[in-house]
């Protein structure tokens, strides 16, 4: 049974285009979902925000173009394939510069778009466990107490013990202590375990 990140978001207003892709990728296992404009797209949102998007570039209303817009100002991080029509590489490189991951030019071939697809899919999938990460890490710093925080902020900057007492007026003892807290807070089993999550969300350390 396919994943919710398995989803394929098939975009484009000519029905039998998209019937076509859609049957296409239905044959290769894929879950996917049509939609007849942009706005139908970011109707659906955020039920829409896993998996893939394919897109045709030219569309009435909103164009592929503007989508892309509209996904980057939303904070959307879906992977977008954009479908040209012959003569639109300019409008694919300034999808390519607004976040699309790939271009696909028409008339395309199935083995083509069926790779761009899977690649796209490895990306998201890849975004998706980044930021379960981000999210579990942050709730845990979330769980540390204010003196924790200074400790682990200490130790991110590469500080040893006996400096991180110093520097907040506290024994070196008290420090350990904090330190053994805060790795069990963060379930770190080592200090680059812990220096590598907190580097993941934007803990740097004091200089």
């Amino acid at each position: 049974m396919p994943s919710d990140a398995g989803i394929v978001h098939v975009i484009d207003d000519d029905e039998a285009l998209r019937e076509s892709l859609t049957f296409l990728l239905r044959s290769a296992k894929h879950d996917v979902r049509g939609y007849a404009s942009a706005k139908a797209f970011l109707d659906a949102l955020p039920e829409a925000s896993l998996g893939c998007i394919i897109t045709d570039v030219r569309m009435p209303g909103m164009s592929g173009i503007e989508l892309l817009r509209r996904l980057r100002e939303l904070n959307v991080a879906v992977p977008v394939i954009v479908v040209t029509g012959h003569g639109d590489v300019a409008l694919a490189v300034e999808a390519m510069k607004i976040g699309a991951v790939d271009f696909l030019e028409k008339p395309f071939d199935d083995e083509v778009l069926m790779a761009s697809v899977d690649a796209a899919l490895r990306q998201q999938d890849g975004q998706s466990r980044r930021q379960s990460e981000r999210a579990e890490i942050e709730s845990r710093v979330a769980a540390l107490s204010p003196r924790e925080r200074d400790v682990l902020g200490g130790l991110v900057a590469g500080r040893a013990n006996k400096q991180i007492a110093y520097d907040l007026g506290i024994s070196p003892r008290t420090v350990e202590i904090y330190r053994a807290n805060l790795m069990n807070k963060m379930r770190a089993g080592s200090l680059s375990d812990l220096v590598r999550m907190a580097l993941i969300v934007g803990i740097l350390g004091s200089e």
